[in-house]
């Protein structure tokens, strides 16, 4: 399962407080069981003093096979412990799917 290989990376690479990584394919225009589109929440002091940009392109160089085999899309959410303390319930929801022209039963 490609959910499992990208937690494990990033909890390799990134030693985070916090980790979420969820599968949002099914509300994408994709085939029934594709995992080509995730939501991750990472919380890592790792990341302190670090601009967001930097952040994503870290977790992006930790991901490179898996964009290689098929992941599309990732909408990242990366906090250090200090920025977590009072977001947990205020993290946004992933819009809905704006791409995809093909048409899949």
């Amino acid at each position: 399962m490609i959910r499992e290989q990208i937690e494990e990376k990033l909890r390799l690479a990134f030693q985070p407080a916090h980790l979420e990584v969820h599968d949002e394919s099914y509300r994408h225009n994709v085939p029934a069981g594709s995992e080509s589109h995730f939501k991750v929440v990472i919380v890592s002091d790792l990341f302190v003093g670090q601009r967001f940009l930097t952040r994503h392109r870290a977790i992006y160089g930790e991901l490179a096979a898996e964009f290689i085999g098929g992941v599309h899309a990732l909408a990242l959410h990366t906090y250090t412990i200090k920025e977590w303390e009072g977001l947990q319930d205020t993290v946004l929801a992933s819009p809905n799917c704006r791409g995809g022209t093909g048409t899949f039963a």
